[in-house]
């Protein structure tokens, strides 16, 4: 029997993932919609580590609660992936240069923001992957500000009003993977339930070359003769 693997330690895609997922009975397949790759060292690159969760508001909220400590980058662990919760109608940039700089100093692996970031050319200058909905000209402030960190944060409830994919729960210490076909969340309960992810792969990689193979000989059978 296979040793069970961590999601970290195997080669799993983030639509194997899904698929894993949705036949454990996940409705959305752990899929977090419309956040996409910004930069990375490279497009092959899989980001993947504990998520490390910040929420963030509306600068008008005054019944959510306050981050009195420091600046969340300041608080994230090493190792960890900072997710951000982002309020939905927020257009302003919540990540930039300075946080990145800052995840760094700190041995964060990546971000993945629910929202909009700035300052691209300087992630990809420090070869610094981060995940967003889009990019941004303007800061967090005036507009949004830092609630809680290290607690269940909650995305995509309005696409699910309008028919989409259920909305997905990101607690501390899930694990985060994402390429370039999005973003997934597991449950942390389940980071080692996922065995025998080489085998797998080669398996999936043998069905491939069959196809391959299948299709070229199809070509040959309809190319008209010389």
């Amino acid at each position: 029997m296979s040793e069970p693997v961590t999601i970290a330690q195997s080669d799993f895609s983030t639509c194997e993932l899904s698929d894993a997922l949705l036949k454990l009975g996940v409705p959305h397949g752990g899929h977090i919609p419309d956040v996409h790759r910004i930069t990375s060292h490279s497009h092959s690159e899989r980001l993947c580590g504990p998520a490390y969760t910040v929420r963030l508001v509306l600068a008008s909220d005054r019944d959510a609660p306050k981050l009195l400590q420091d600046h969340f980058v300041d608080l994230a662990p090493q190792n960890s992936v900072v997710f951000i919760s982002v309020p939905p109608g927020a257009q302003n940039a919540v990540w930039g240069g300075l946080m990145t700089a800052g995840a760094q100093a700190r041995g964060v692996l990546g971000a993945i923001v629910n929202g909009r970031v700035r300052d691209t050319a300087e992630h990809h200058s420090a070869g610094f992957t981060v995940f967003a909905r889009g990019t941004s000209t303007v800061g967090q402030a005036p507009f949004t500000r830092a609630a809680e960190v290290q607690v269940p944060v909650t995305v995509n409830r309005d696409a699910e009003r309008d028919g989409g994919l259920p909305a997905v729960t990101v607690s501390p210490g899930d694990i985060l993977v994402a390429d370039d076909d999005g973003v997934v969340c597991i449950p942390r309960r389940w980071n080692r339930g996922f065995a025998g992810g080489h085998a797998r792969t080669q398996s999936r990689c043998a069905m491939f070359e069959g196809y391959s193979i299948g299709y070229s000989r199809c070509r040959k059978l309809q190319a008209p003769p010389q």
